[in-house]
């Protein structure tokens, strides 16, 4: 108990933080990225499983897009970013891309 004459704190500051905003990452087929490489940047950038990185996979080559996951803006565009450049490295014209939630 607050001694006589002090003043009252609250708990509560009523402020209330929105989340950032949130962003679809999306991977897409084309005809010269091979399977094992989209697997192995499922497994990697977006830390997916091996059934689940197949899973996206397959769905990439059937339906021509896929999705990797949903992060906050910079979070998102990083992992754009990190895709493109590993597959530039490779020689492979994989493409991903944003998507806001």
């Amino acid at each position: 108990m607050a001694p006589a004459g002090a003043p009252k704190v609250s708990e509560k500051t009523g402020i209330q933080r929105e989340s950032p905003p949130l962003f679809k990452v999306l991977m897409h087929n084309d005809d010269y990225t091979t399977m094992e490489f989209v697997v192995e940047v499922l497994e990697s950038v977006f830390h997916k499983s091996s059934p689940e990185a197949n899973r996206i996979m397959i769905n990439i080559h059937v339906r021509g897009i896929g999705y990797c996951g949903t992060y906050p803006f910079e979070i998102a565009e990083t992992k754009v970013v990190k895709v493109h450049g590993l597959a530039r490295a490779e020689g492979f014209p994989l493409k991903c891309t944003l998507e806001e939630a």
